[in-house]
């Protein structure tokens, strides 16, 4: 790894069971019981589950039917985002106590860069832990982090010692702990990436690290260059506190497939009701309209169209919804439909820049 590339302090943050832990801390008779937040009814799916419910396989995304047959005592509660974003405006407010610089990816985790911060800390391995601390006091959940010199590493890192702990790859540590590290733990490779890899003898870190560039271009498309940069610990993505959102979209999975479009309607109405109140209440709108369509068998089929203007209105997103709909012959039952808003006005706004910090490799972590 150069010494000239761009070095930042950066520390991600990740809540530990999030969902999952506000139910139990909002409900003391759910503390050190199995849990699922979702997943009720016969076609549920799981939005997060418990360490406790992790113990048996449960995970989000799982169906709940499966979840309830790995663990026969797994309770099953309805998901309260209201709720779930009320505590997390709280976590970021503690976040924005250290730096500016915080980029949320979701509810429940975000990256900080805090080479210059507020609390004139050299030590980010120091701000973390206090961070931590803090969320635990002030708010009753615990969080895990990482801590290293680029997002990337930083991420990964944030997993090694969860639940409620963290973990610090130092600027002379990355190497090493890039090239011992399981394939499936690089962010950004999925599990058909990973057996693809696999299948061409790629286990590690260090093993991705002998392929050529060629190699990975010719075998991954446009990720080999992601690939081949990441393993040596170059990654120059800045922690972007303007994250400017791509889409917004909302989807419904029926507890009977929907074998015909007539009973369709009904369900696209609510789900564009929902886009409509989610686009208003972030004050953004939209000119691409897809339809999402998971058939019986599930396959997957999206259907686009993009308008001349801007919209957020439910009838207009509803009326372009149904003409997808009726676009084309359903190839199949249908078990969940969804609509999505992209190409948003928020992609014309001008993006502030932000200053990129280069410093010595070696430096207090």
């Amino acid at each position: 790894m150069s010494a000239n590339l761009p070095i930042r302090k950066i520390i991600h943050v990740d809540m530990d069971a999030f969902y999952a832990s506000v139910e139990q801390m909002d409900n003391p008779d759910l503390k050190g019981k199995p849990l699922a937040v979702g997943g009720g009814g016969t076609r549920g799916v799981i939005s997060a589950a418990s360490y406790e419910a992790r113990k048996f396989g449960v995970k989000s995304a799982m169906a709940g039917n499966l979840a309830s047959k790995l663990c026969p005592d797994l309770i099953f509660v309805r998901p309260r985002f209201d709720r779930y974003s009320e505590i997390s405006k709280k976590v970021k407010s503690i976040f924005y106590d250290y730096t500016d610089l915080v980029e949320p990816l979701s509810l429940d985790e975000a990256y900080l860069d805090v080479t210059e911060n507020k609390k004139g800390n050299p030590s980010a391995s120091l701000i973390a832990e206090e961070i931590r601390e803090r969320i635990f006091k002030e708010i009753g959940l615990t969080a895990s982090a990482g801590i290293s010199i680029n997002k990337f590493i930083a991420k990964v890192a944030s997993d090694y010692n969860k639940p409620n702990g963290q973990k610090t790859v130092n600027p002379e540590e990355v190497i090493v702990f890039l090239e011992q590290l399981d394939i499936r733990k690089f962010y950004g490779v999925g599990k058909v990436t990973a057996e693809k890899m696999y299948q061409k003898g790629i286990f590690t870190g260090m093993d991705l690290k002998g392929k050529s560039l060629e190699y990975l271009d010719k075998n991954f498309g446009k990720s080999g260059r992601y690939y081949y940069d990441v393993v040596r610990g170059i990654h120059n993505s800045e922690v972007k506190p303007n994250r400017i959102r791509k889409s917004l979209a909302a989807e419904r999975t029926f507890s009977k497939n929907l074998s015909s479009e007539v009973f369709m309607l009904e369900k696209l109405e609510h789900i564009a009701d929902e886009v409509s109140r989610r686009l208003n209440k972030s004050d953004v709108a939209g000119k691409t309209v897809t339809l999402k369509i998971k058939y019986s068998d599930f396959t997957l089929q999206t259907r686009s169209k993009t308008l001349p203007y801007y919209i957020n209105n439910k009838s207009i997103i509803l009326e372009t919804a149904k003409d997808l709909l009726y676009q084309e012959k359903l190839n199949n039952s249908v078990r969940l439909l969804g609509i999505s808003i992209s190409n948003l006005n928020t992609e014309t706004n001008k993006k502030r820049e932000q200053k990129s910090v280069s410093v010595q490799l070696k430096f207090e972590f």
